[in-house]
């Protein structure tokens, strides 16, 4: 028998995010149809935690500089 892979524990979370950047996953994910590779918006928002990763401390403070600071919290429901 082979000896089985062990299961990443799978975590589920949810988080607010600005529509803008909300429609960055979709024309990612047209991108990515492209060159004929179906992405999920996981595994979109899974690779951009990896490029973050490889960057310096300097890189990756510009990149969160950049963001435009949400208000803590749900966003209020449409009426």
């Amino acid at each position: 028998d082979k000896p089985r892979k062990a299961k990443a524990k799978l975590v589920r979370d949810s988080f607010t995010m600005p529509q803008a950047d909300f429609d960055l996953i979709a024309m990612l994910k047209q991108r990515a149809l492209v060159f004929q590779r179906p992405a999920k918006k996981s595994e979109l928002l899974r690779a951009g935690l990896h490029a973050l990763l490889a960057l310096g401390d300097i890189e990756l403070r510009v990149a969160l500089d950049q963001l435009t600071p949400l208000k803590v919290g749900r966003p209020k429901k449409a009426e």
